[in-house]
């Protein structure tokens, strides 16, 4: 289920241009989710067919899931959702594209790839300084979401993040998932699988402050 693509691959290092918002989506000023690793974008298609006030916004590295996930989009005829192919990193962190980061009202990290080896863990998705960036961009109140399987990974993120003065954790039993980008509580293939093989799951949300 874990197809590896090394992040710090020189092939990421020329970005693309991105797309304008309103070139994005339908409506422009809907709330904007974004979903780092999104993989093939069911989790994202499920969202943004039910919840059509908002809009989403996958990063995948993997190009052929995002060819295919951008075909699907035009055949459904989706105006409240788009997927960009590269390393998210890269893209957040170009100054022509600090305009989606500006304009978030959350974002997802959900069970992206662990990475285990100790000296593999500078190509994991959260580092210090995307996080670093993240709380000097972000608007206040935008929350982060975590989510994975796996233990060491779960507290490799939390302590990167945790580390940022400029981000409080939220208690999940008190949280307003109605309020948020995925009210009903779809869960992501990946999330099903934990599900079905009775695995721990180990999540977190942080707000801006």
């Amino acid at each position: 289920m874990r197809q590896h693509v090394n992040p710090l691959s020189s092939n990421f290092n020329q970005i693309q241009r991105i797309p304008s918002l309103s070139e994005m989506f339908g409506d422009s000023k809907s709330n904007l989710h974004l979903d780092m690793g999104c993989a093939a974008g069911e989790f994202l298609f499920d969202l943004a067919l039910v919840n059509t006030s908002w809009n989403y916004l996958g990063i995948e590295i993997r190009e052929k899931l995002v060819k295919n996930a951008k075909l699907k989009v035009i055949e459904r005829e989706i105006k409240n959702l788009y997927f960009i192919f590269g390393n998210g990193n890269n893209i957040l962190n170009d100054v022509q594209n600090k305009f989606i980061i500006k304009n978030l009202k959350s974002i997802s990290f959900y069970f992206p790839d662990p990475w285990f080896k100790k000296r593999h863990y500078k190509r994991r998705i959260i580092q210090p300084g995307f996080i670093n960036m993240l709380s000097n961009s972000l608007q206040k109140g935008t929350l982060i979401f975590i989510k994975t399987d796996v233990k060491d990974l779960f507290n490799y993120m939390d302590c990167t993040i945790s580390s940022s003065l400029h981000f409080k954790k939220i208690n999940k039993k008190d949280f307003n998932y109605s309020e948020s980008f995925n009210p009903t509580k779809f869960k992501t293939d990946r999330e099903k699988y934990v599900i079905v093989n009775q695995l721990d799951i180990y999540e977190k949300i942080y707000i801006k402050i």
